[in-house]
């Protein structure tokens, strides 16, 4: 038998490493992992945590406005940045000492350094330390992708946008995909000029239609100025912003611009390819179902290799793996019925098949739809709509997909994505008595299908 320092090496801190380090060692195996910059990743530090308390942030002008319409009188409000940002940077410190706490309660050994593979049991964690490992979990998560054209160093990523010294009074971001679009809504909403920029005709690709066009209506009333097919071919720095030239020739100056066009996985110099491990042409780390890579103690979850990018999904596998390999168990992921939401504004929430999907997989489909005006607003005179659908298989009543564009919508798909785990049908969500008034009630109370319409997926 080979002695080994631990029985498994993790690498990365973030959401999947930290839960497979954890539930590992909980096993009784000796478990250490490394973390070359903040612990919890991209989800705690640059992500989730501080994305949904900028969105937060992002409402309070449209409650002050409103307000009036339900009797209170406030004064205009005025935006102190720098405030903002110490204290999300103290909410985030906080986490990070959570996370260390868990890992030294569960009795992991912590390296706060860049670890690399030097051949499949060994692993250098900077001055020429090496320690050995039975089994070795990638889990370093993605990282933003810039763009690349000239100029492309006067531009931001999403990891930037956390830190900005100041407040961009105009920006351009560039993406179609949902950090593209909470980006736009949440400088928008803090009162940027915000202009969106995307390549296809209709952002957030892989969504259904019906959500990716109601959000774009939604966005454009408030303030948003989108621009489908278009491509930002330079940018250059003057004494008044950024000169930012499109694909028809047009310049718009801005303040900022961010790129928001994908995420990549973050393995470039890990020394996986020199131990044997495949990799995609994007770099994601190619596993089977039980998280293994080409090599045989080697393995990876999470954003590393590209399936699923979200944190509730890496805590899924990290506690499958764990079990498996300590816990005598052999699980595989569910991946069907993933509740999902996009804190655009107004917010997505969705789980299950698009009607795209549902009609290439079955003979008859029934989609119940719905556009209404909440309570909330009424008395605001607002002309905002929440957008409502349901998808249902006509042979067996099971409802195959539930989609919202609206308040809440995070909120609410969360509990649907209950019911669709557990196969519910529409006469079951017909039988359910609604809670009055709220938008949710909604979803039980759609008794009719709509026309049939045409389903074709909107070019890229």
């Amino acid at each position: 038998m080979v002695g080994y320092d631990y029985d498994l090496f993790v690498i990365g801190a973030g959401s999947g490493g930290v839960r497979a380090s954890r539930m590992s060692a909980s096993y009784g195996a000796k478990v250490a992992v490394a973390e070359e910059r903040f612990l919890g990743g991209t989800c705690v530090n640059v992500g989730c945590i501080p994305k949904k308390l900028f969105s937060y942030g992002s409402h309070y002008p449209d409650y002050a406005e409103e307000a009036s319409a339900y009797g209170w009188d406030f004064g205009k409000p005025g935006l102190e940045w720098s405030r903002l940002i110490k204290n999300k940077n103290r909410e985030i410190e906080r986490l990070n000492d959570i996370y260390r706490t868990l890992l030294e309660n569960a009795g992991v050994s912590l390296y706060e350094a860049r670890a690399t593979l030097v051949d499949a049991h060994t692993l250098n964690i900077g001055q020429g330390r090496h320690v050995t490992a039975d089994k070795i979990l990638v889990a370093t998560g993605g990282k933003p992708q810039a763009l690349d054209l000239t100029g492309s160093e006067h531009v931001i990523v999403s990891d930037d946008a956390f830190y900005l010294d100041e407040f961009p009074s105009r920006i351009l971001i560039v993406g179609g995909g949902y950090i593209a679009t909470e980006f736009a809504s949440i400088f928008n909403g803090y009162g940027a000029d915000t202009t969106l920029a995307y390549r296809g005709e209709l952002f957030l690709r892989g969504f259904d239609v019906d959500v990716r066009q109601h959000l774009a209506e939604e966005m454009v009333k408030k303030g948003v100025n989108i621009l489908w097919n278009t491509v930002v071919r330079s940018i250059e720095k003057v004494d008044a912003g950024l000169n930012v030239t499109l694909n028809d020739g047009t310049i718009r100056q801005v303040d900022q611009v961010l790129s928001a066009i994908g995420r990549i996985p973050n393995t470039a110099s890990m020394g996986l390819k020199e131990v044997g491990v495949q990799l995609t042409a994007n770099g994601a780390v190619i596993v089977n179902d039980y998280y293994q890579s080409s090599v045989e103690n080697i393995y990876a979850l999470g954003d590393i290799i590209d399936r699923y990018q979200l944190t509730p999904v890496a805590i899924g596998e990290a506690m499958n793996l764990a079990s498996n390999l300590f816990g005598d168990t052999t699980k595989k992921m569910d991946y069907s019925d993933i509740p999902t939401a996009v804190f655009s504004d107004p917010p997505i929430g969705t789980v299950g098949l698009t009607e795209q999907e549902a009609r290439l997989r079955c003979r008859d489909v029934d989609i119940y739809r719905s556009k209404f005006r909440a309570l909330k607003d009424t008395l605001t005179g607002s002309h905002y709509q929440t957008m409502m659908k349901l998808i249902v298989d006509r042979d067996t009543d099971r409802v195959l997909g539930c989609h919202m564009v609206g308040p809440d919508a995070g909120e609410i798909a969360q509990g649907l994505g209950i019911a669709l785990k557990c196969g519910a049908t529409k006469a079951q969500f017909d039988a359910t008595i609604g809670i009055h008034p709220t938008a949710a009630e909604e979803f039980v109370t759609m008794r009719e299908p709509v026309a049939v319409t045409d389903t074709t997926e909107v070019a890229e």
